[in-house]
């Protein structure tokens, strides 16, 4: 896994390609996002992103992509607009754990007030 995989992996995410984002991820990778179950297997994954993710566009402005052996993180800001029309502008940070070269476990962190 590389830095540059991860830049790829949010220009998939961000043109809507879910079939491209695909290779991206082992076949049980588990995701935990802020205000979802964990999200578990590719399946899962690609329907959440098709069907129940807010975002309509937008793009991911990646401030720095670390890799180290088998993890690594992101994080930089995201501007679009969600399924409703709101103007969406969000900081976050992702954690990744790979396996054979794949994301086998993604975490993702928002930056607001929460406790």
């Amino acid at each position: 896994m590389s830095a540059q995989t991860i830049h790829d992996l949010f220009r998939a995410v961000d043109a809507r390609d879910w079939e491209a984002m695909q290779p991206f991820f082992c076949e049980d990778v588990v995701y935990e996002r802020p205000g979802y179950d964990p999200i578990v297997g590719i399946k899962d994954l690609l329907y959440f992103y098709k069907h129940i993710r807010i975002i309509a566009s937008g793009n991911h402005l990646l401030e720095r992509v670390v890799v180290a052996g088998d993890g690594g993180s992101c994080w930089g800001r995201f501007v679009g607009v969600s399924k409703e029309g709101a103007a969406l502008d969000e900081q976050f940070a992702d954690v990744y754990v790979f396996h054979n070269g794949k994301i086998k476990q993604r975490r993702s962190y928002f930056f607001r007030p929460a406790v």
